[in-house]
């Protein structure tokens, strides 16, 4: 569901804008970075915060 909500959100931006993303938790983390680079956009970091991560997506 996470990145059903970040696809979503990335289709309504121009290519080269950033987003993004907090993530909570093993599964959402290991998913959207792979579902997002799978959709042809690059990651450009993921830092941690806490216990969230911040995945930061420029859309292809």
């Amino acid at each position: 569901m996470t990145f059903v909500r970040t696809k979503l959100k990335l289709e309504r931006m121009r290519p080269g804008e950033i987003l993004s993303v907090r993530l909570r938790g093993e599964e959402p983390l290991r998913n959207v970075p792979r579902a997002a680079r799978d959709e042809g956009h690059t990651i450009l970091g993921i830092d941690e915060d806490g216990d969230t991560h911040i995945v930061t997506i420029r859309r292809a």
